[in-house]
């Protein structure tokens, strides 16, 4: 797992829309990277709801959210378009942020998925905190929460 306070690594990872982000494309913000298993599954569709609905106050906080799992750009825009999700969500098909990120995988039935792990970043682009076996109900607000105290500090 990566360490906290050191810089966190240089991603560029396409958006559901096919845009290339990276990592300085946030400089000056807070962000989040929350990583998911996969999509239109029942806890990831719980996570990209509480998101899109807090949206406003995370975007008021100058903080900025993206998730990321193993899913393609064409499954990322289905699962976005399905829940009308206003956040962005980059593909990582080949792992590369995941395992480079030290992200666990849990195996169900026999597949393997990516744990449920959140990561907080510093406008200067290090990280902050990790959050690891993250419960979907309710995430956004203890980020929320942490991060507006991180802010203060």
């Amino acid at each position: 797992m990566l360490e906290t306070g050191k810089p966190f690594l240089n991603f560029a990872l396409k958006n559901q829309d096919g845009k290339q982000m990276k990592l300085g494309d946030f400089a000056g913000k807070w962000l989040v990277v929350y990583v998911y298993p996969k999509d239109d599954t029942p806890g990831c569709t719980i996570q990209g709801k509480s998101f899109t609905a807090s949206k406003a106050d995370f975007d008021a906080a100058g903080i900025r959210v993206v998730g990321v799992s193993a899913d393609d750009v064409a499954s990322h825009k289905n699962f976005c378009n399905k829940f009308a999700f206003t956040i962005d969500l980059l593909a990582d098909p080949n792992a590369e942020l995941l395992k480079a990120a030290g992200v666990g995988q849990t195996d169900y039935n026999g597949t393997k998925y990516w744990n449920r792990t959140s990561f907080v970043i510093d406008p200067k682009g290090n990280l902050r905190k990790v959050y690891e076996k993250v419960n979907p109900q309710g995430h956004e607000k203890v980020l929320l929460a942490d991060i507006k105290e991180m802010q203060q500090g």
